[in-house]
């Protein structure tokens, strides 16, 4: 019987690396994306919440509510990639501090849901009433939103496919677009037929899209606290990779969950054909496992025969 810990990264899950660490973490080597997107948005916050204030208008405020959550996400990020690329000196967290980005995932859906909640209520309440709104600054600081929310785009994009700390925050700033869009079509409309009622009907369409994407974002962070297999990967086929390594026989016990993002890990047991090399099925197995399905991290354990100890565990 014997026992294989492998993985890729540069530096251990324990918390081992350093440097190193920042280097294998995703949300770490795009953390300079967010620092520049943070502060782009939190600069333009505090002029969109003033002009929406003095204008009248709900769907500026609204979007400037959704800018704050965009800041305080952003702000989590920064902080979140910082503690998940740190050395632990407690000897307590094995795994290292890498799932404090999907708490920060975490904590933007639930500032994009409390927003979306907030504009609909208040959109609600408009309904019926003679609201005036000042189209000029309303036009022009939509204008300005979305030139602010396109540089953030760039920036995050690249970095949103590796992380999903990253991809939290790019969602924030797709929804930001949406409502810098929203509030240059409330405008115009309200130019085009002078009728308030625009502010408030696109103030209750963003509330309603920043919702939606809350909830798709929410549903990715579930899957990981959850430890459910990664997307895109099937546990009948990691089975069979690892049952045509040669020596085994048989393939039980095996979990498959996310980390973080891009850190896959698994636990397998490997039952040996009689004569079997098991240092050899242990490394092929790592192999397969890396090469095929982009596990770096996995412990297997071979087994001459199935152990009776796995068949009596209750869950």
């Amino acid at each position: 019987m014997g026992v294989g810990h492998g993985h890729g990264h540069t530096a251990s899950p324990g918390g081992s690396g350093g440097s190193g660490a920042a280097a294998g973490h995703a949300g770490g080597r795009h953390r300079w994306r967010l620092a520049i997107s943070f502060g782009l948005i939190a600069a333009f916050f505090v002029v969109e919440l003033v002009v929406g204030i003095v204008s009248g208008s709900l769907a500026l405020i609204s979007d400037a509510g959704h800018m704050a959550a965009d800041v305080v996400a952003l702000g989590a990020a920064l902080v979140a990639t910082k503690i998940a690329t740190r050395e632990d000196s407690s000897g307590r967290r094995t795994y290292g501090s890498y799932r404090a980005e999907v708490f920060a995932s975490g904590l933007a859906v639930l500032m994009m849901l409390g927003v979306s909640v907030y504009v609909v209520v208040e959109a609600i309440g408009r309904i019926g009433e003679d609201v005036e709104v000042e189209t000029g600054p309303m036009l022009l600081v939509g204008l300005l939103g979305l030139l602010v929310n396109l540089a953030a785009l760039l920036l995050l994009r690249a970095g949103a496919k590796d992380s999903l700390n990253v991809k939290g925050a790019y969602l924030e700033v797709v929804a930001d677009t949406a409502g810098s869009v929203g509030v240059l079509a409330a405008g115009g409309l309200i130019l085009a037929t002078g009728d308030g009622i625009w502010d408030t009907v696109v103030a209750f369409l963003i509330g309603g899209f920043v919702a939606v994407r809350a909830v798709v974002l929410g549903r990715e962070v579930l899957a990981v606290l959850g430890q459910h297999v990664p997307a895109g990967m099937e546990v009948e086929t990691v089975t069979a990779s690892l049952a045509a390594v040669e020596g085994v026989c048989d393939v039980h016990d095996l979990h498959v969950w996310t980390l973080t993002s891009g850190m896959h890990v698994a636990t397998a047991h490997l039952v040996l054909a009689e004569g079997a090399d098991a240092a050899l099925a242990l490394r092929a197995g790592q192999a397969v496992l890396r090469e095929q399905h982009q596990i770096e991290h996995a412990t297997l354990q071979v087994e001459g025969h199935r152990s009776s100890a796995c068949d009596e565990v209750s869950w």
